[in-house]
């Protein structure tokens, strides 16, 4: 390095400047931040839940006019074993030119339109924990700095027999965020039964070293992810 400040020193005036450039790249300056968002959004297809649906085209809808460019996106569904890129319905990072995130925001709402519309029936499980493990693999594979998990669904888990589910989530610097909590009918009979799913949800997701919050009124989005 001190070579390279003596060599400043003693070059000419006109030479000084790409110097001075190549001194800055070797200490660091000049380096672009990382400030790139990734979301994750999980769909709860099963039994009467899967009439909620339309609700989750609000989300989309908010999520598609804040995400920028470079941020990237995808939406599945929670099936009876979600750990799989098949139940991935729609996915993409922006591209950095404006009319061409546009034009892949305009793809990726007529998709997600499309499968709502054209979903016959729902899923006969609700495997949440595959899908959660699907998409925290997803979010750490795009390197972004901020990551999000979206749950739309009742976090009421049925698995398959024979399914296995008892193990951390490896959820480290994830914001998880349940959305739409819909409460079921044994839930009007013993709200605790409610308020206890909440709970450990909320134990697993923080034991996985995820943050945890839930949002029932869909109304207030605004703060769901941090608008840059």
């Amino acid at each position: 390095m001190k070579s390279i400040i003596h060599l400043i020193m003693a070059a000419p005036i006109i030479t000084i400047a790409p110097l001075i450039f190549l001194l800055m790249s070797l200490t660091g300056c000049g380096e672009i931040k990382n400030n790139n968002r990734a979301v994750y959004l999980l769909l709860d297809t099963s039994g009467t839940y899967s009439k909620e649906l339309s609700k989750a085209q609000l989300i989309m809808n908010y999520l598609l006019a804040t995400l920028d460019s470079g941020d990237s996106i995808a939406i599945a569904r929670i099936d009876s074993g979600s750990f799989s890129e098949k139940d991935i319905i729609v996915k993409a990072t922006f591209d950095q030119r404006p009319s061409t995130a546009n034009s892949q925001k305009r793809k990726f709402k007529e998709t997600l339109d499309g499968f709502v519309k054209t979903m016959s029936r729902g899923s006969n499980h609700t495997d949440i924990s595959g899908g959660l493990l699907q998409a925290a693999e997803y979010l750490y594979e795009t390197g972004a700095a901020e990551k999000h998990v979206l749950i739309f669904s009742d976090l009421e888990e049925d698995l398959v027999k024979g399914h296995i589910r008892k193990f951390d989530l490896p959820l480290d610097g994830i914001h998880v965020s349940a959305l739409n909590v819909t409460k079921l009918r044994s839930d009007n009979v013993d709200p605790r039964d409610y308020l206890k799913r909440l709970e450990q949800w909320q134990n697993r997701i923080q034991e996985g070293g995820g943050e945890w919050r839930v949002i029932n009124d869909l109304e207030r989005l605004d703060n769901l992810i941090v608008q840059r």
